[in-house]
């Protein structure tokens, strides 16, 4: 195989899942519970905004875990 065409390919696979990530973060922006969840830290002085969000990204890692294999252990079937 050419190995531009092998670039050419493997970039259009990038963009599309570029393409899909930023669909999934625009659609997560939408969802007004994720960053104020309890165990989500915010610090909030004048001028100075500090966001740390550990419940939120350990939900998100809990539930793309399970997702991922649950793909995983369809496409191994």
């Amino acid at each position: 195989m050419n190995s531009l065409e092998t670039m050419g390919k493997l970039l259009l696979i990038i963009g599309g899942a570029m393409i899909v990530l930023g669909g999934l973060l625009w659609l997560a922006s939408k969802v007004s519970f994720l960053g104020h969840l309890p165990g989500d830290i915010r610090i909030e002085k004048p001028g100075f905004t500090c966001m740390v969000p550990l419940t939120s990204s350990i939900l998100i890692s809990i539930l793309l875990t399970i997702v991922l294999n649950i793909i995983v252990r369809l496409i191994n079937r």
